[in-house]
C-alpha cells in the first residue's frame, strides 16, 4: 500500500505532465483505487421531471410532501383558451425514503377522484463508467367509476388500475439531463367495456436543462400505442419550469393533460396540447422535504 502511494505521489508531482501523461495517471488512479468512484447525484433533483415521475429517489429517511394540482376552462365554440378556473383537478401525496434506494408513498386525489400507492426503487446508479441510472416505479390505483358504462356493477377490483414502468436516465453534462420511460398500464374496469382494451403501451421521454443555478426548464412527451377501437386518446405533453428554494422544489408547467396518476394522464387524455377549445392546462406542484434521518453518501 505504501509503494502505491508513493507512485502516485511521483505521478501528480512529474514534470512531464501532458496530455498523455494525464490519461496515463487516470489509468494509475483506476488501478490504484478501482472503488473510490461516487454515484451522479441530481439528475433531475426532484422525484418528477413534469407530469411523470423522474429516476430519482430519495434518501433514507426523508419525507416528502406534495400538493399538485391542473387548471382548465370550458370554453364555448366561439371561444379560445383564457385559462379560466372553471375546473380543478388536485393531487395530495406524502412519500418517505425507506432506504437511499427505495421510496414508497400514497396519495389522495380530487376531481376525478382517486386513492393511488406506489413504490419506486432505484436499480443502478449511474458513475463514470456507468452512462445511465435505472429505476423501477409501480403503483396502483382506485378511482370512484361511473357505473352506467359498465356491464355489470363493479366489486373492490374493478375499480384498481396499476401501471409499472422502467425509469432510464442519464445526466449528460451539469445542464441537461435526459429520460426514457417505457411504461404497461392495466386497468381492470375496461375489461367490462366492449371494445375497450385494458392494458396501454407508452413509452416516456423527459428532459431537464438548468438554466441557472436554481432555475431549470423541464419537458416530458409520452407516445402512446393503445389499440382500443372507440377510444381516441393523445400523447401527454408538458412543458414546465422548476425553480429549487432549499428543501422547496415549486414546478410550473403547462400541459394538455388533465389528470394527476399515471393510469389516466399517459393512457387516458383526450385532448391535444394546443390553445383551442380548453386543451391546454396550467399545473402547479410544490413538494417540500422534511429530513428525519441522514443518509450516507453513495459509494459504489
Amino acid at each position: 500500500m505504501k509503494l502505491n502511494r508513493y507512485t502516485l505521489a511521483f505521478l501528480l508531482l512529474s514534470p512531464a505532465f501532458n496530455m498523455f501523461g494525464q490519461q496515463e495517471l487516470l489509468d494509475q488512479l483506476d488501478a490504484i483505487a478501482p472503488d473510490s468512484t461516487f454515484a451522479v447525484q441530481a439528475t433531475f433533483k426532484s422525484t418528477r421531471i413534469g407530469i411523470g415521475h423522474s429516476v430519482e429517489t430519495r434518501r433514507k429517511g426523508v419525507l416528502e410532501v406534495t400538493a399538485q394540482n391542473r387548471f382548465w376552462n370550458r370554453p364555448t365554440e366561439e371561444t379560445t383558451q383564457t385559462f379560466a378556473a372553471d375546473k380543478y383537478n388536485g393531487r395530495y401525496e406524502l412519500a418517505y425514503g425507506i432506504t437511499d434506494r427505495l421510496t414508497a408513498g400514497g396519495a389522495f386525489g380530487t376531481g376525478y377522484t382517486s386513492i393511488d400507492l406506489f413504490a419506486k426503487y432505484r436499480l443502478l446508479y449511474q458513475k463514470p463508467k456507468v452512462p445511465v441510472s435505472i429505476s423501477l416505479f409501480q403503483n396502483v390505483v382506485r378511482r370512484e367509476k361511473n357505473p352506467g358504462i359498465y356491464s355489470r356493477e363493479l366489486n373492490f377490483s374493478d375499480e384498481l388500475a396499476y401501471t409499472s414502468q422502467v425509469l432510464i436516465a442519464s445526466k449528460i453534462n451539469s445542464n441537461l439531463s435526459l429520460q426514457l420511460s417505457p411504461t404497461f398500464i392495466y386497468r381492470n374496469a375496461d375489461k367490462l367495456i366492449d371494445g375497450v382494451d385494458p392494458s396501454s403501451f407508452a413509452l416516456g421521454f423527459g428532459a431537464r436543462y438548468k438554466i441557472g443555478r436554481f432555475v431549470s426548464l423541464t419537458s416530458e412527451y409520452f407516445l402512446v400505442d393503445d389499440p382500443s377501437d372507440d377510444i381516441t386518446t393523445y400523447g401527454p405533453f408538458s412543458l414546465g419550469v422548476n425553480w429549487e428554494i432549499a428543501d422547496l422544489m415549486l414546478q410550473f408547467k403547462l400541459t394538455n393533460a388533465r389528470n394527476l396518476v399515471e393510469d389516466k394522464f399517459i393512457a387516458r387524455t383526450f385532448n391535444n396540447f394546443n390553445f383551442r377549445n380548453g386543451n391546454l392546462h396550467f399545473g402547479f406542484q410544490a413538494t417540500y422535504l422534511i429530513h428525519f434521518k441522514h443518509s450516507n453518501r453513495l459509494k459504489k
